[in-house]
């Protein structure tokens, strides 16, 4: 997947690249035993993005409790959410980078 990401992946990578949502990320990033489709370590943020063929929901949630025991919170979104509308994805990602409480 790093050398080959999903068509989603690299629209929501083009956006987190140019850094206009204030933070640096880094794609296909290792965190314990995972690997993760983006992180922003200073924000403890990790973003992954499923597709048809993510059929493991107990699984996702697994490993999201493992990454929230390391400090990190995990936002999911879906092929579809990021094809249908990239900017209101991007709007959300923007605040839940910039909010106050960060959990």
């Amino acid at each position: 997947m790093r050398r080959d990401p999903t068509p989603a992946e690299d629209i929501l990578w083009q956006q987190l690249r140019r850094r206009e949502l204030g933070f640096r990320f880094r794609r296909q990033e290792p965190i314990g035993p995972y690997i993760c489709d983006f992180v922003c370590r200073a924000r403890h943020l990790i973003i992954e993005v499923d597709g048809e063929s993510h059929d493991d929901p107990e699984a996702d949630r697994a490993r999201d409790r493992a990454l929230r025991a390391m400090g990190y919170r995990v936002i999911r979104f879906w092929d579809g959410e990021i094809y249908q509308d990239p900017d209101a994805m991007a709007d959300y990602l923007w605040h839940q980078l910039h909010r106050e409480d960060r959990e």
